[in-house]
């Protein structure tokens, strides 16, 4: 029982950094961005590649982060943008964006299964079950990161933009709030947070170019259950996903669990379709 409480809770926090940045690029922007999962293969691969050349995991990894966030800006500015008035054009941009990154990675790296590095190799053992530390490491900085990004936007002035223009886009541009800053701004905190994520659970699951998809498939099923734009839904959406998954792993098995979030995502959109948090909610 406990092993399952640590998993799922493990499992939950690599979710909730996975669906909070998908919903929050939803929640400002309008836009369903279908290449967040290659946000979160290209952190992985990104940190396996760095620390290849000899540089220290840490620095490998924040040197991952910020060229990721970079290159979701980039996307943002110069592919979503123009077509951010179509959500079709824009879900066909972000999925030829996943594919061309998928591609890349083929090209590059090949097919074969790398393994990142791990910030921590030794086992921890929590009333009698041992629990590798790379896990509880992923918890703790996930569940921190998650704490960090709500006081944010509660308590900066930045913060308060992204909410303005969640709420109410024109009104916050009649109140001076460059918008086109902002979406940017949020297209790369976005993209930073599926690549920490990619980087925590490297070392525990598989790393190869075609790891973008269930990622993307988890962050769309938590974000309809959650209920699109509220983080606080994506957040438990995640609790229930990640413990969902665990258990019916050791009761049933592990080839059973990727069934768990197409049934939850197909459940709430025939019984409530808005999600648990109802309407749109700003955050």
């Amino acid at each position: 029982m406990l092993e399952i409480l640590i998993i799922g809770a493990v499992s939950s926090a690599i979710y909730a950094m996975l669906a909070v940045g998908f919903t929050l690029i939803f929640g400002v922007a309008r836009i369903l961005n279908l290449a967040h999962g290659s946000f979160y293969a290209l952190g992985a691969y990104g940190a396996y590649l760095f620390t290849s050349f000899k540089i220290p995991l840490l620095p490998a990894a924040l040197l991952s982060i910020a060229l990721v966030a970079v290159f979701g800006i980039v996307v943002e500015r110069v592919l979503i943008r123009p077509m951010r008035h179509s959500q079709l054009a824009v879900l066909m941009i972000t999925l030829a964006v996943a594919l061309v990154v998928e591609q890349a990675l083929f090209l590059t790296f090949g097919s074969e299964y790398r393994n990142v590095p791990a910030f921590v190799d030794a086992k921890v053992t929590l009333g009698g079950v041992d629990v590798a530390g790379s896990r509880l490491l992923a918890l703790g900085v996930g569940a921190a990161i998650i704490g960090v990004l709500w006081l944010f936007i509660q308590h900066t002035r930045l913060g308060s933009a992204i909410l303005a223009i969640s709420q109410d886009p024109q009104a916050a541009q009649y109140m001076g709030i460059p918008s086109d800053r902002v979406f940017a701004t949020v297209m790369g905190l976005s993209a930073a947070l599926a690549a920490t994520a990619g980087i925590l659970a490297g070392p525990f699951l598989t790393v190869q170019p075609t790891m973008w998809l269930l990622p993307i498939v988890k962050a769309f099923a938590i974000v309809v259950v959650g209920g699109l734009g509220s983080i606080p839904g994506s957040i438990l959406a995640a609790l229930m996903l990640g413990y969902a998954e665990t258990i019916v792993a050791y009761a049933i098995s592990t080839s059973w669990t990727e069934i768990v979030s197409v049934l939850a995502t197909l459940l709430m959109l025939v019984v409530r379709p808005a999600g648990i948090f109802g309407r749109r909610a700003a955050f």
